[in-house]
């Protein structure tokens, strides 16, 4: 097979050469997939630097999140949730190759009508998003929702689900081309949130200017939330995409009664499984319903493995919207 495999760190994307390796040797418990998309994230680009909180030891292959066909199942499974042939995606170490290994838990059916490319940059954005709304916050029908960074993966992700729940969404993003993006995926209004003022904007955008029910924060900015959010408000904190953890004046928390929520989705498989379960079911019932869609960044198309340091490169500059995917086509098949 072909991949990208390190032996030492890297300082940046572009050192990241394509190979040709040894197919993966799948443990008794994971599936064996031919990878036809390959979605990136702010991590790959951390974990190849080793900044990362999950350092493999070398050599590893990168990349994380995939979509693809099962090859092979479990060896110690006689009756595999997927059998061979089956449209799969899900997250697991060594994305960025032409074949992969999974474990079951990991993975999940490609939606029907979905292709590769949109299905790949699903495991991660969507459940945390949906996580974070539903489970958290207990978003319900008139809610007024702020969402930062909205034209993200996580943040296009929130607003589908937002607005799915018959919330009135406020988007938030930093260029003319990423507001018309979250527009376009259902946001009722936008704002630049390179205007100082943009609390008293979004203040002045729910009735009465009470302020915003929820705030859905992957950036860090809950401390300058707290001048939009109402009374019995409640500001999600999701991550630090801005790259400092934030102090916030805990005065104004108290004065409004509003609630700090955290969210670290990738911890659930560990405390509370049985959620995993009932959030899944939860966005494939809203895809169904068609009231949810693919995410993935299509201003630019990304093909092949060798496309990989340039796809990681613009998410790391922060032009691109949505989920970065790059295809990754297997001879003789489709590129979807």
């Amino acid at each position: 097979m072909r991949g990208i495999q390190l032996t030492q760190y890297v300082k940046a994307p572009h050192e990241l050469q394509v190979t040709e390796l040894a197919d993966p040797k799948p443990a008794p418990d994971e599936y064996l997939i031919e990878v036809h998309a390959a979605a990136t994230n702010f991590f790959d680009i951390l974990q190849i630097q080793g900044k990362y909180q999950h350092q493999p030891p070398f050599p590893w292959i990168s990349g994380a999140e995939f979509a693809g066909v099962v090859l092979a199942t479990p060896a110690n499974s006689k009756n595999p949730k997927f059998p061979v042939g089956s449209r799969v995606f899900g997250a697991t170490q060594g994305a960025y190759a032409t074949k992969a290994v999974a474990k079951e838990a990991s993975m999940l059916p490609v939606p029907k009508g979905w292709s590769y490319k949109e299905a790949a940059g699903l495991f991660v954005t969507a459940p945390t998003s949906y996580g974070a709304l539903v489970v958290r916050a207990g978003i319900k029908a008139g809610d007024y929702v702020l969402i930062h960074a909205a034209a993200g993966g996580v943040g296009l992700a929130a607003v589908q689900v937002a607005k799915a729940f018959g919330a009135t969404v406020i988007a938030t993003a930093g260029t003319q081309r990423k507001l018309e993006v979250a527009k376009s995926f259902g946001a009722d209004h936008v704002v630049d949130y390179r205007d100082q003022k943009w609390p008293e904007i979004v203040k002045k955008l729910t009735p009465k200017g009470r302020g915003v029910d929820i705030v859905y924060d992957p950036v860090g900015m809950v401390d300058k939330s707290t001048k939009c959010t109402a009374w019995n408000g409640r500001i999600l904190i999701v991550g630090f995409a801005a790259g400092t953890i934030e102090k916030v004046a805990m005065n104004k928390v108290l004065l409004k009664n509003i609630s700090l929520v955290g969210i670290h989705w990738g911890q659930y498989a560990v405390h509370e499984k049985e959620t995993v379960v009932t959030v899944w079911q939860g966005i494939m019932k809203l895809i169904a319903e068609g009231k949810f869609r693919g995410t993935e960044f299509t201003d630019k198309e990304f093909v092949g493995l060798e496309a990989v340091p340039d796809a990681l490169k613009a998410l790391g500059s922060r032009e691109t919207w949505g989920k970065v995917v790059v295809s990754v086509p297997q001879q003789g098949q489709s590129k979807l």
